[in-house]
């Protein structure tokens, strides 16, 4: 059992809390992610650890309460228990050998971003943020990002927070002042994460996707976060979760995630008859 020892509500479906894990912190490593179970009867659910710390034995989790299980997770207040945290899991981000990266975060792909970000900066890389949100009522984490890289960039849709801009058009506009980047990471929609990497090719800047898929186990064995990489089959459980944008197939990727929409959006909506409430299990 893992403990809420601290809980933040961000927006309206966006929340931090802190677990007990003492286990997971010790190998836990930035742009890993963790899998887990609300109760015995949940679905096993990624999510990418936000922060860690060794000396509370506690794991950060940032995430948008969207689906049943993370709906249940948001439920859980201080005190409360979940039954499993399983992790780390998937390969650590590589933050050696670069001196200015490029930070890009789409919607709640921003909660990932935020530990690659990090990540980066403890390891002494110069870091710029690009946090991109429809409109202000969906903004998180500025202050954090604001303090923790060199320069932060938050653009909307609709011009209500920060500058009027998609994030792809930020992000050309500084390349196009003269900003030299070794890296361009990129966290978010699949289809943002696509057009980041049109805006990169052009001028030939290495270009990483952290990806999210359907999975299961975690472990590579039930093939389900499976995706088209260079032409062959890669896992993003055990390959990833980053990966070399121009070399991934997009369409598929989308194709992919897209499958369980309609039984994703009537399982949100169900009520359950006996509690009135969001269903733990059939």
């Amino acid at each position: 059992m893992h403990k809420v020892v601290y809980k933040k509500q961000l927006s309206h479906d966006m929340f931090w809390m802190e677990f007990e894990a003492p286990y997971v912190v010790q190998k836990a490593k930035p742009g890993q992610f963790i899998i887990f179970r609300v109760d015995e009867f949940g679905e096993r659910v990624p999510l990418t650890m936000a922060a860690t710390n060794k000396d509370k034995g506690t794991v950060t989790l940032i995430f948008q309460a969207i689906g049943r299980s993370t709906i249940l997770l948001s439920q859980q207040e201080v005190g409360d228990s979940i039954a499993d945290i399983a992790g780390p899991l998937g390969k650590p981000t590589e933050v050696e050998g670069y001196k200015r990266v490029c930070v890009v975060g789409g919607g709640t792909g921003n909660a990932l971003a935020y530990p690659v970000a990090m990540g980066f900066k403890a390891a002494g890389v110069e870091v710029d943020m690009i946090s991109g949100f429809k409109t202000k009522e969906l903004v998180v984490l500025e202050e954090e990002f604001t303090a923790g890289v060199d320069n932060f960039y938050l653009v909307t849709d609709d011009g209500s927070a920060g500058e009027k801009a998609f994030t792809t058009e930020k992000l050309k506009s500084l390349i196009e002042e003269g900003k030299e980047y070794d890296e361009v990471i990129t966290v978010g929609p699949p289809i943002m994460m696509k057009f980041v990497n049109e805006v990169t090719k052009p001028y030939g800047i290495k270009t990483i996707a952290s990806l999210s898929s359907i999975m299961i186990d975690g472990t590579g064995m039930c093939g389900c976060c499976r995706i088209t990489y260079d032409g062959k089959t890669k896992y993003v459980c055990v390959d990833g979760p980053e990966f070399d944008a121009s070399l991934v197939d997009w369409d598929v990727l989308l194709a992919r995630n897209a499958y369980y929409e309609e039984e994703e959006e009537r399982d949100r909506e169900h009520v359950c008859r006996l509690t009135g409430g969001v269903r733990h299990h059939e």
